[in-house]
C-alpha cells in the first residue's frame, strides 16, 4: 500500500533518496524504563515491515550509489549506534535471517563488556531500592522513584542534568548518581571483541564511533581527533580491514560536532559520517553529514506514515 508514495518520494537515478535507520538496542523483553527501545519481536516486525516497503542495501554501497546516481528507488540503510551486546545476540541474528544487512558503529572504548555513562544512570536508577534518589549533591534534588512512571521520569531527568558536561565532569556526576541509588556494579552491556568479529562474519557491516564516545564539541581538537583515528585503528586491527565510516556521537550537529570535526572526519581516512538529524539524505546532502531516523510508533501504518514524513525534512547539517 505504501510502496507507491516511498517510489515517489524515492525515485531511482540522480534524483534518489537514501533512508538511514539508526537503533542503538534490541531487548530480548519490552522495558518499561526504555520504553523507546524495541524488543526482539516488535523488532522483527519493523523489519518485516521496512522490507516490505524498501530496497534495503548495505550502508557504504548505497552512500555510493546516491552520489554516483545510480541507487534504486525506496533506497533504506539500516544502521546501529555503539556496540551493544544485544546488538549481536538478538539484532544481527533477525537480521540475517530477514535477508537484511545493517551497520553497527562501535565505541571501541566499552569492548569487552562495558557500560556506558547513560546506562550506568538508567541502571543505577532500576537497581535503587530506596523511595526517592538524592543527587542534591549534582543540582538535580530529591527524585521519586515510587513507581515506573516516577523512575522513568528521573531517569529522564538525570540524562539530560549531566549529559552535555565535559566529560570529567560527566563521569564525576554518574559515579555520585550510581553511589546514591546504593552503588551496586554496573551491568557489562557492551560487545566482547569476538562478538564484533561474529557480526561481521554475519554479513554485516562495522563502522567506527569514537574510543569512549565523547561530545565532540566539549573536548580539544586533539582530542577529537585522536578519538576518531584511534577508534578507527581499533576496530581495523580488531577485524583486519578497513572501516570506512564514521557516527558522530550523540550526533546533533551544531551542538555535538562543528565543522572543525567534520573536517577531521575526511582527514582520519574515512570516506563517509552520519549525524543524528532528521531527514532522507539527497546527492546534494553532505556525505560527511548523512542524516538518520527510526520512527518510534508501534503500528505498521503509523511507522510508515512518519516514515514518509521524513522526506519533507530538511537535514541539519554544520557549515
Amino acid at each position: 500500500m505504501l510502496r507507491l508514495p516511498f517510489s515517489l518520494l524515492s525515485p531511482a537515478g540522480a534524483r534518489g533518496r537514501l533512508s538511514i535507520l539508526i537503533f542503538h538496542r534490541v531487548l530480548p523483553h519490552a522495558d518499561p524504563l526504555s520504553p523507546d527501545e524495541p524488543d526482539a519481536a516488535g523488532f522483527e516486525a519493523q523489519m518485516r515491515w521496512v522490507r516490505d516497503w524498501f530496497n534495503v542495501l548495505p550502508l557504504a554501497p548505497a552512500i555510493d550509489m546516491l552520489y554516483a546516481g545510480s541507487i534504486p528507488s525506496r533506497a533504506l540503510a539500516i544502521s546501529f549506534d555503539d556496540g551493544y551486546a544485544d546488538n549481536e545476540a538478538l539484532a544481527a541474528p533477525i537480521l540475517q535471517r530477514l535477508g537484511m544487512t545493517a551497520t553497527f558503529f562501535v565505541s571501541t572504548g566499552y569492548l569487552g563488556g562495558g557500560c556506558m555513562w547513560n546506562d550506568r544512570v538508567i541502571e543505577a536508577v532500576r537497581a535503587c531500592q530506596f523511595p526517592e534518589l538524592d543527587v542534591d549533591n549534582i543540582g538535580l534534588g530529591r527524585l521519586a522513584l515510587g513507581s515506573v512512571a516516577q523512575r522513568r521520569a528521573a531517569i529522564g531527568t538525570l540524562l539530560k542534568g549531566i549529559k552535555h558536561l565535559d566529560q570529567p565532569r560527566r563521569d564525576t556526576a554518574t559515579d555520585l548518581i550510581v553511589a546514591a541509588a546504593g552503588g551496586r556494579p554496573s551491568p557489562p552491556l557492551m560487545m566482547q571483541p569476538e562478538q564484533v568479529r561474529r557480526i561481521r562474519a554475519l554479513g554485516m557491516d562495522i563502522g567506527a564511533h569514537t574510543v569512549t564516545h565523547p561530545i565532540l564539541t566539549r573536548i580539544g581538537a586533539d582530542a577529537a581527533r585522536d578519538e576518531m583515528a584511534r577508534g578507527k585503528n581499533e576496530l581495523e586491527q580488531l577485524l583486519g580491514e578497513p572501516i570506512d565510516l564514521f557516527a558522530y556521537p550523540n550526533g546533533v550537529p551544531g551542538q555535538d560536532y562543528a565543522s572543525e570535526h567534520v573536517a577531521m572526519v575526511r582527514d582520519c581516512g574515512f570516506k563517509a559520517a552520519v549525524s543524528t538529524s532528521w531527514a532522507a539524505a539527497s546527492a546534494q546532502t553532505d556525505r560527511f553529514q548523512l542524516p538518520r531516523f527510526t520512527p518510534w510508533d508501534r503500528s505498521r501504518l503509523r511507522y510508515g506514515a512518519r516514515l514518509l514524513g521524513n522526506f519533507r525534512r530538511a537535514a541539519q547539517t554544520v557549515a
